[in-house]
């Protein structure tokens, strides 16, 4: 465990049971969303994949131009 999350836990020990559940369940939310985003990317690699080869070929016909943020829009 490293120094910082023993802090945080210190300091959720301290906290009124209510208030421990409450920062409990973001915790566990914010965790459950890590491992779905880790596993949709493991699933999107052939797609991306296919994306960079699209935007490589791209670029190298001339089909691409570089912009600034305010040309965008």
């Amino acid at each position: 465990m490293t120094q910082l999350l023993k802090e945080a836990i210190d300091q959720l020990y301290q906290l009124p049971e209510p208030q421990q559940d409450a920062m409990a369940s973001l915790i566990l939310q914010e965790l459950e969303d890590e491992q779905l985003w880790n596993a949709q990317f493991a699933a999107s690699q052939e797609q991306l994949t296919r994306l960079a080869v699209k935007v490589r070929s791209d670029i190298q016909a001339g089909r691409v131009r570089k912009m600034g943020w305010d040309e965008l829009g």
